[in-house]
């Protein structure tokens, strides 16, 4: 790990991420807050010297506690909060229901506040329910994406549904007023068929119609400009497949892609290939790359940080450009899923390995980011 001061000179000096002639790399949104703009550059700077990493619910509970103030996993083994802070919408809304909860809203909206308050990045996807039989995200029973388009009989019911997730995320406040920039990471995993609005249940031109009908909705008819928007595949073959759903630059803002099956060093040069993919892709769209879930469940493999996740990072070292990667959540076994746990805990059998991943002087913590939000320049 290195001092923010230097990570600082680093990102400014971060002449790899400049786009090819005539390419203005910017904000999909030309009317984003200053905030959310600088967030964007501030993430492509870092990129090609560094990568962010980020952890899933990391505020809200561990392996084992619940509900303690200023803690986490990643801090109590490497001494450092997470750089990126993933959440999920769903959480703020009512269990099963199509309204948002207040309550757990609020827990919600302070969490993200926190994360944001210590310069950290927020991220938020969308595990929604499936709107044609009020089943979760996983339930594929029902046909439901050519439904809520416009001219679908459940359109206007899905609109009430977006228009609640838009006045949470315009209630994302820090503590002056200030919009939090969120990357906001909805229709995940869409490659894949195991959520309501994958590859099996949904033409690849009604899935770029929900895209741009999320987007229009929140950003054109809501007016929320503090939305980075993050498209965000499984796994993939190669460049035609990752774009086969692409809904257009002028919507998307993050290129990333979830990956689980860094299970071992044998599927580390089919990620790498993926990663030159994903950063190259993104640098000739002006865009930013990410790794947006990885990890391995309950990590078994005491080297698995350095010697997996660090190796893949690394041979894609012609190519610089990952700006982060979020591992998922670390669920407490005495309230949730038993071994079902993605970053170390203090005495876990890969802790020690972790802490030497994020001593690496590409890796960088909480504790290490520089100004991403351009913040000291405004006051």
């Amino acid at each position: 790990m290195i001092g923010p001061m230097v990570v600082a000179s680093l990102a400014l000096a971060g002449c790899a991420a400049t786009p090819p002639p005539g390419l203005r790399a910017a904000a999909a949104d030309p009317a984003a807050t200053r905030e959310t703009k600088a967030l964007f550059a501030s993430l492509r700077r870092i990129a090609p010297t560094a990568t962010l990493f980020g952890h899933q619910d990391t505020l809200a509970y561990g392996y084992r506690w619940r509900g303690e103030r200023d803690r986490s996993d990643v801090k109590d083994v490497a001494g450092c909060f997470p750089a990126v802070y993933g959440w999920d919408l769903n959480d703020a809304f009512v269990k099963g229901g199509e309204t948002i909860d207040p309550a757990r809203a609020a827990t919600l909206r302070g969490y993200i506040r926190q994360g944001f308050a210590r310069g950290g990045v927020v991220t938020l996807s969308w595990h929604q329910g499936n709107p044609a039989n009020i089943g979760d995200a996983w339930n594929v029973a029902a046909p439901a994406v050519s439904r809520i388009l416009p001219g679908g009989d459940l359109h206007t019911h899905y609109l009430a549904r977006l228009d609640a997730a838009a006045t949470f995320l315009a209630s994302l406040k820090a503590d002056d007023g200030t919009p939090i920039p969120i990357v906001f990471r909805p229709w995940h995993e869409h490659s894949g068929s195991w959520f309501w609005w994958g590859r099996d249940h949904a033409t690849a031109a009604d899935f770029r119609a929900l895209w741009r009908m999320t987007v229009t909705h929140l950003r054109d008819r809501r007016g929320l400009r503090n939305l980075l928007y993050a498209y965000s595949t499984d796994v993939f073959a190669d460049e035609a497949a990752y774009l086969e759903r692409y809904p257009g630059d002028d919507v998307i803002d993050v290129l990333g892609f979830d990956d689980y099956s860094l299970k071992g060093t044998a599927n580390v040069d089919a990620v790498a290939a993926r990663l030159r993919t994903v950063t190259r892709l993104a640098r000739e769209r002006g865009k930013i790359a990410a790794v947006t879930e990885t990890g391995l469940e309950a990590i078994p493999d005491p080297r698995w940080w350095t010697g997996v996740l660090g190796r893949a990072l690394d041979t894609n070292a012609d190519m610089r450009g990952i700006a982060w990667v979020l591992v998922w959540r670390n669920a407490n076994p005495a309230f949730d899923r038993k071994e079902h746990f993605y970053a170390p805990y203090p005495g876990q059998a890969s802790a020690a390995d972790f802490k030497a991943f994020g001593d690496r002087p590409d890796i960088l913590l909480e504790c290490e980011l520089p100004d991403l939000y351009a913040r000291a320049a405004a006051r």
